[in-house]
C-alpha cells in the first residue's frame, strides 16, 4: 500500500509527491470539497483530491482568458521553445510520471515507461516544431491577394479519460498550445493525478500563469460547468456518446465547435490469404491495457477456412499472458480501473453468456487475483446482433466471427454504428487496397496495429465522433481559418465579380 502524506495538500504516491489541489492561474487553489482516488492494483485510496464546480471552472475560464491575448501575441518561436522547454520537463520526470500514472489507473508501468510518456513529450515537440512551419499561403486572384492565416480561437476546454490520460490530455493541449489558444483542462476523476504533476512541468518550463489551467472533479460538478461556460472558444472531448450528447446540447447553446472522440466496436478482418501467425499476433495484441483501448479491435472477424487453426493458436498464445500487478516487468494484462467499470465489463459477459455464448477462454474474475482483475476473454457463437457485438465493452473481452466470403467479411466489419478503425489481414496487396477503402473507419490498419503519427488524421466516422486532429488538421480545429484579400497597391475601387 502506497504511504500517504500528512499534508492536506499533497499525496505521496510511489515515492512522488503530488499536490492535489487544482492549477488556476498559475497557483495552487484548494477546494472544500475532495474525491477520494482509489488505485486499481488493490482498490486503496492513494489520494483525496480537491473537488472543483462552478467556482473553480469560472476562476480556470477568467485566468485563461486574461492570459489569452498576450499568449496569441507571443512570436510562435517563443511560444514554441516554451512548449519545447515542457517536453524536456517531461522526459526529466518520465519516471515520476510513469509510477504516478500506473498507480492512478493500473496501466502497465513498462508500457508507460517505453511509449506512453515519451510520446506526451513528443505531442508538446511536435506541435511546437508545426507551429513554426505552418504555412500562411498567398495566392494571386484577379489581380488581387489572398492570404490564409490561422488565429488562435482563445480558450479550449479539453476533457480526457482514465484509460491514458496524460497522453490524450496532452495530444490536445500541445496543439492547442501551440495555435496560441489558452486551456481548462477537466482530468478524468478516476486518474488526475497526472495532470497535476504537469502543471508544476509547466509552470517550472515558463509557461506564463493562466495559460494552461486545471480543475478537477466529477462529471457532473466540474465538467458540466466548463462544457456550458460562454468563456470557451472550443472543446474537446474523448469519452462515452451518451456524455458527448450531453456536452453537445451544453456547448450547443454558445456555438462552440467540438472535436470529439467516443470509442468504438472495431473489427479485426482475417482474409483467407491471411499470414495466420500476424493474425494471432494482432488478435492477441488486443488485450493490450486490459482491453481498456478505444482503437481495439475486439470483433475478430475470421474466414472460415482459417477459423479453428486461428483460434486454436490465439488460445494457445493468450493462454501464456501474465496478469497481475502492473508495476511487474512481466505483467501483461492488468486490472480494469474502477468498480463500477469492472462490473460493467463482467455484466456484459454474463449477458452474453447467458444469451448463448460460449467462453473458449476466460469468461470473468480472476479469482486467482481477486480485485479488479478480469480474465483475459474469449468469446464464441454470439448471437448476430447481440450486445457482444455491438456495444463497446471496453475490456479483455474478444469476440470471434466467422465469414464465407470478401463481401461477407466486409458487411460485418462495417455492421456497426461506430466507426473509429479496423484491421485487416490480407497477403495480397490488390486486395488489401480493395478491401480497405470499403471498411468505414477513421483509421484503417492493414497487416498491423497501433501504428500511429502525430501528422495524421485521427478521428472516428458514425458514433466514434466529429473531427480529425492530427498535424494541420488539429490547427483547422484549434485555431480560426481566416482568408485576407488584398487589393492591388494603390487601388481604391472594390472589385467585384462574385466567387470563383
Amino acid at each position: 500500500m502506497t504511504a500517504r502524506s500528512s499534508s492536506a495538500h499533497v499525496a505521496e504516491v510511489e515515492g512522488v509527491r503530488v499536490d492535489t489541489r487544482h492549477w488556476i492561474g498559475g497557483r495552487r487553489v484548494a477546494s472544500d470539497a475532495t474525491f477520494t482516488d482509489v488505485s486499481p492494483i488493490d482498490e486503496q485510496s492513494i489520494a483525496d483530491v480537491h473537488a472543483g464546480g462552478q467556482a473553480e471552472v469560472d476562476a480556470a475560464v477568467t485566468a485563461a482568458r486574461e492570459a489569452f491575448g498576450t499568449w496569441a501575441a507571443m512570436p510562435v518561436k517563443q511560444r514554441a521553445d516554451i512548449l519545447r522547454a515542457v517536453a524536456d520537463g517531461v522526459d526529466a520526470r518520465r519516471d515520476d510520471l510513469a509510477m504516478v500514472e500506473t498507480r492512478d489507473n493500473g496501466s502497465l508501468l513498462r508500457s508507460h515507461l517505453r511509449g506512453v510518456m515519451p510520446r506526451v513529450a513528443m505531442n508538446f515537440r511536435y506541435f511546437a516544431d508545426l507551429a513554426e512551419q505552418i504555412s500562411h499561403p498567398i495566392d494571386e486572384i484577379r489581380g488581387h491577394r489572398q492570404r490564409v492565416s490561422y488565429d488562435p480561437a482563445g480558450v479550449v476546454a479539453v476533457i480526457t479519460p482514465w484509460n491514458a490520460p496524460l497522453m490524450l490530455a496532452t495530444w490536445r493541449i500541445g496543439p492547442a498550445l501551440a495555435a496560441g489558444n489558452t486551456v481548462v483542462l477537466k482530468p478524468p476523476e478516476w486518474a488526475p493525478l497526472t495532470a497535476s504533476l504537469l502543471a508544476d512541468i509547466a509552470n517550472d518550463a515558463g509557461l506564463p500563469a493562466g495559460v494552461f489551467n486545471v480543475v478537477q472533479g466529477s462529471g457532473a460538478r466540474a465538467g458540466a460547468p466548463l462544457t456550458r461556460h460562454p468563456g470557451i472558444n472550443r472543446l474537446s472531448f474523448t469519452g462515452s456518446v451518451p456524455t458527448a450528447g450531453v456536452i453537445a446540447e451544453a456547448a450547443a447553446k454558445n456555438i462552440v465547435p467540438l472535436s470529439f472522440e467516443l470509442g468504438g466496436k472495431s473489427a479485426l478482418l482475417v482474409l483467407d490469404d491471411a499470414d495466420l501467425d500476424l493474425a494471432v499476433t494482432l488478435a492477441v495484441e488486443q488485450f493490450d491495457n486490459a482491453g481498456q483501448v478505444c482503437l481495439g479491435a475486439f470483433r475478430v472477424l475470421v474466414h472460415e477456412s482459417l477459423h479453428d487453426e486461428f483460434l486454436q493458436r490465439v488460445l494457445a498464445s493468450a493462454s501464456a499472458l501474465v496478469q497481475g500487478d502492473p508495476r511487474d516487468e512481466a505483467t501483461d494484462v492488468s486490472a480494469l480501473v474502477s468498480r463500477p467499470h469492472f462490473e460493467r465489463v463482467r455484466g456484459f459477459v454474463e449477458r452474453a453468456l447467458a444469451d448463448g455464448a460460449r467462453a473458449v477462454l476466460g469468461g470473468g474474475p480472476n479469482d486467482d487475483l481477486g480485485g479488479l482483475y478480469f480474465r483475459p476473454t474469449i468469446l464464441v457463437d454470439a448471437r448476430p446482433g447481440s450486445e457482444i457485438l455491438t456495444e463497446e465493452v471496453f475490456g479483455p473481452v474478444l469476440t470471434v466471427q466467422t465469414f464465407a466470403t470478401e463481401e461477407e467479411g466486409i458487411a460485418l466489419a462495417n455492421d456497426t454504428r461506430f466507426g473509429l478503425a479496423a484491421t485487416l489481414v490480407t497477403g495480397d496487396p490488390e486486395r488489401a487496397e480493395r478491401v480497405s477503402a470499403r471498411l468505414n473507419a477513421g483509421t484503417v490498419w492493414v497487416n498491423c496495429f497501433f501504428v500511429r503519427d502525430l501528422g495524421a488524421p485521427f478521428g472516428g466516422n458514425g458514433k466514434s465522433g466529429i473531427g480529425r486532429e492530427g498535424g494541420a488538421w488539429s490547427f483547422d480545429f484549434y485555431c480560426d481559418v481566416k482568408n485576407t484579400v488584398f487589393a492591388p497597391h494603390g487601388w481604391h475601387a472594390v472589385e467585384g465579380g462574385g466567387d470563383s
